[in-house]
Formats: C-alpha cells, structure tokens, sequence
C-alpha cells in the first residue's frame, strides 16, 4: 500500500515541478528543462527528481546550480499545491538516459548505413 502511495505522491511532484519550473523561475541560468522522473522514499523524506537538460555540461551544471538555489522557493510552492504535512527534500539530478538512448540509436543507424 505504501509503494502506491509514494508512486502518487512522486507524479503529483513531477506534474506540479514541471509546471513550476516553466512558469514560475525566472533565473537565466535555468535552460530548457523537463522532469523525467521523481523518485520518492518510501516515508517521504526525500524525492530525487529526475532532469533532462538541453545543451552542453556547462548548461547543465549551471542550471542544477540555479535549482539548488531555488530549492526552499520550490519546495514552499510545492506545498501550498500539494497537500502534504511534510514536503519531501528535493534532490536534482541529471537524467543521462535520453542522451544514451539517442547515442545507441545513431549507432544503430550507422551501422545499418555501413551494410547497405
């Protein structure tokens, strides 16, 4: 019973995250971000969530950085959309699985271009 909680728990902060993060941050630094995914712990202390950003290392440190800062801003918001007695603590990290997927898929198709 608890994991389908925590399972709804953690889609709710994706879809309220998401909306934050477009709507509501205003930091440069932030670049193009989606929310792939939020992992949260089974007694809802903490939430890892999950990004996919777009350009280079340095955009992606520097947009990390920039969420860190704003943790307490989202954090605060996150509560007053969620009805929670305690938000969980917001850990960001870098979702790689999208740029792998699409390095194995150029693989693929570059071997296929090497048969034909």
């Amino acid at each position: 019973m608890a994991k389908i909680r925590t399972g709804r728990v953690g889609e709710q902060i994706k879809k309220e995250l998401s909306l934050l993060i477009q709507t509501e941050l205003k930091d440069p630094r932030i670049g193009f971000i989606t929310v792939t995914g939020v992992d949260v712990t089974n007694d809802l202390s903490q939430a890892k969530v999950y990004l996919s950003v777009l350009g280079d290392e340095e955009q992606k440190t520097s947009s990390l950085k920039a969420l860190d800062k704003a943790n307490g801003y989202l954090r605060s918001e996150l509560g007053k959309r969620i009805r929670l007695r305690h938000i969980p603590e917001l850990i960001f990290k870098i979702d790689e699985s999208i740029a792998y997927g699409s390095r194995i898929e150029k693989l693929l198709s570059d071997i296929d271009k090497d048969e034909k």
